[in-house]
C-alpha cells in the first residue's frame, strides 16, 4: 500500500526509474572516434567502467558507486518510503547521497568538451546520455516531491 499523501504519479516515476536505470546503464552515452582510453566506439555507462577496471581499478569503483550504486540505491529507498517499509526521517539522508550521482553526468559533459577542445579524435553525445541524465533528473524530482508530500502531512 502506497503511503497516504503520496501522488501517485511520484510512485509511478519512481517505479519506472527502476527499469530506465539499468538502461541507461548499456545505452550509449557518447560516440567517440581516436580515442586512447576506451575500447570501441560507443562509451556506455558498463563499458566505461569495464574500461576503467583495466587502468585503474579504483576510479572505475568511484565511477561505478556513483553512476550505478548511488542512483539505484536511492530509488530503492524512496520506494521504500513510498510503501511504508521506511520511515520519513531518512529522505533528507537519501535525497544528499543522490544528487551525488549528477557528478557522473558533469564528468562525462566534461569528458566531452575536453576531447572536443584537445582535437583528440571527436566525440558526439548519444541518447543514452540524455536518458541517463533524465534518469536523474526524474530521481531528484520524485525525492523533493516525496519529501514535499511528507513534510505537508507533519
Amino acid at each position: 500500500m502506497i503511503r497516504p499523501g503520496i501522488l501517485r504519479p511520484v510512485v509511478a516515476v519512481n517505479l519506472l526509474l527502476l527499469t530506465l536505470y539499468p538502461v541507461s546503464w548499456i545505452a550509449p552515452l557518447a560516440r567517440a572516434g581516436f580515442l586512447p582510453f576506451f575500447s570501441g566506439n560507443e562509451i556506455t555507462i558498463l563499458g566505461g567502467v569495464n574500461d576503467l577496471w583495466q587502468s585503474d581499478a579504483a576510479l572505475a569503483t568511484l565511477v561505478a558507486v556513483f553512476a550505478i550504486v548511488i542512483p539505484y540505491a536511492k530509488t530503492l529507498a524512496i520506494a521504500a518510503v513510498h510503501f511504508g517499509h521506511l520511515g520519513p526521517r531518512a529522505l533528507p539522508v537519501v535525497e544528499i547521497i543522490g544528487k551525488l550521482s549528477m557528478a557522473d553526468v558533469f564528468l562525462i559533459a566534461l569528458y566531452i568538451v575536453l576531447v572536443k577542445g584537445v582535437g583528440i579524435g571527436h566525440v558526439a553525445s548519444a541518447w543514452g546520455l540524455w536518458l541517463f541524465t533524465g534518469c536523474v533528473l526524474a530521481s531528484l524530482w520524485v525525492g523533493f516531491e516525496t519529501k514535499r508530500k511528507i513534510d505537508a502531512k507533519v
